[in-house]
């Protein structure tokens, strides 16, 4: 019989594409997780460092600037919810690889906005392709890799990580060396098109192979979800990455601001912003393969939480004092993401139910995390400073840690 470095070989022939072998198929699927992973995030951190020329070149009010630090869980949440479906219509690769290239044109043609509306418009439509591979990355790592869920999803909650502190830090030195901040966040389209033709690769060989995504045999969609929504271990899921997504995007909106009218230069608060996302890189990888080693992530999540509050205590008290230091503590806070994604391939019992798991938990979480943003920004807005805005978020910490012991227990959803 063959074995898998002679399958490529095998299945060719005259006016018949190449099906990739079992290990190259899983190269492929690995060096795709981890480009699509460097672009979940750039469309929303070039913006942080930036938000005050945007504001200023677009006429934005802080509250429309929180709106739009919202917009991401709402495209997240709303297209979410298709993701699925579409999953098993075209497969899981196809849709990715088209979610790609809609990131890469949002990005490119929001730079050359010229009102509010219009970049709003163009951010959703970014984002939009985000959202389909937030939901199916982690149904790839399930299928692509059973055997290491843990370890693939903090590789590619990594790279993640990686691109989104790359996409903090540099934003601000990119625009002011090029003279216009639109370049600076416009410049992120480029690395969204470099990760398209491996996810064609990979959807072209699924078709090749005759196979389909794991999603293609799944049952109706509606009795799926209502055996996953009837889970309290699924909503427990739901209600951690809610209020996990609800620091991130008010950390990556808000947190070079706070920075800032601390008396900080933007250069400074950029960088400082970046550490947040830079410590996610390799603590990422780490938390996620220890977290798919246990039976319980309660304690991880636990502990997590406790990082957090004491960030938030720290810019509260005094944002100035020891800036570095809140922006560890919050970046070790921030790797509740990886937690959440490895908590959701964890509870899942295959990939038919981590689809429905993932796009459950994700699109409500992300429903949940929408008013966080707003409202801070509300509160900054009307109160004109960032202590309440601090105290807010203090509590929502508490309400995560509690999501997080429940989300952590050993309890199969499917």
């Amino acid at each position: 019989m063959p074995n898998d470095e002679t399958v490529c070989e095998n299945r060719t022939g005259p006016g018949r594409p190449a099906v990739l072998s079992g290990v190259r198929v899983r190269r492929l699927a690995a060096v795709a997780l981890v480009l699509a992973a460097l672009n979940l995030r750039p469309a929303v951190t070039s913006l942080g460092p930036v938000l005050e020329e945007i504001r200023a070149g677009l006429g934005m009010s802080a509250t429309v600037a929180g709106l739009l630090t919202s917009l991401p869980a709402l495209c997240f949440a709303l297209v979410g919810f298709t993701a699925p479906r579409l999953a098993r219509r075209h497969g899981a690769g196809a849709v990715i690889a088209v979610g790609t290239a809609t990131v890469a044109a949002g990005l490119a043609l929001r730079s050359f906005a010229q009102d509010t509306a219009t970049f709003v418009a163009l951010s959703g439509l970014a984002l939009a392709g985000i959202a389909v591979s937030n939901v199916l990355l982690p149904v790839v790592v399930k299928e692509r890799f059973p055997d290491r869920v843990g370890a693939m999803t903090g590789l590619y909650a990594m790279a993640l990580n990686l691109g989104a502190s790359a996409a903090a830090a540099v934003t601000v030195p990119l625009a002011d060396t090029l003279g216009d901040w639109r370049v600076g966040i416009g410049a992120w389209a480029v690395v969204a098109a470099i990760a398209v033709p491996p996810w064609v690769a990979l959807a072209r060989d699924r078709k090749a192979s005759g196979s389909r995504a794991a999603t293609a045999t799944a049952t109706p969609l509606t009795a799926q979800e209502v055996r996953v929504t009837r889970s309290p271990t699924a909503w427990a899921l739901a209600c951690y990455f809610g209020l996990q997504a609800t620091a991130a995007y008010v950390i990556i909106g808000w947190l070079p601001q706070i920075f800032r009218d601390a008396g900080l230069s933007a250069g400074t608060a950029g960088l400082l912003f970046a550490v947040t996302s830079l410590l996610g890189v390799p603590l990422s990888y780490v938390l996620a393969a220890v977290a798919g080693r246990l039976r319980h992530q309660s304690g991880i999540a636990l502990t997590i939480g406790v990082f957090g509050l004491a960030g938030y205590a720290g810019l509260w008290a005094a944002p100035a004092a020891a800036p570095w230091l809140w922006a560890v503590l919050l970046g070790v806070s921030n790797c509740s993401f990886p937690l959440a994604l490895t908590m959701i391939g964890l509870r899942g019992k295959d990939g038919t139910t981590v689809i429905r798991l993932s796009a459950f938990a994700q699109s409500a979480g992300y429903l949940l995390s929408i008013p966080g943003p707003v409202l801070v920004g509300a509160l900054y807005q009307n109160t004109g400073g960032w202590r309440a805005p601090l105290a807010f978020m203090m509590v929502l910490m508490l309400a995560q840690m509690a999501a997080g012991l429940l989300a952590g227990r050993d309890r199969p959803v499917g």
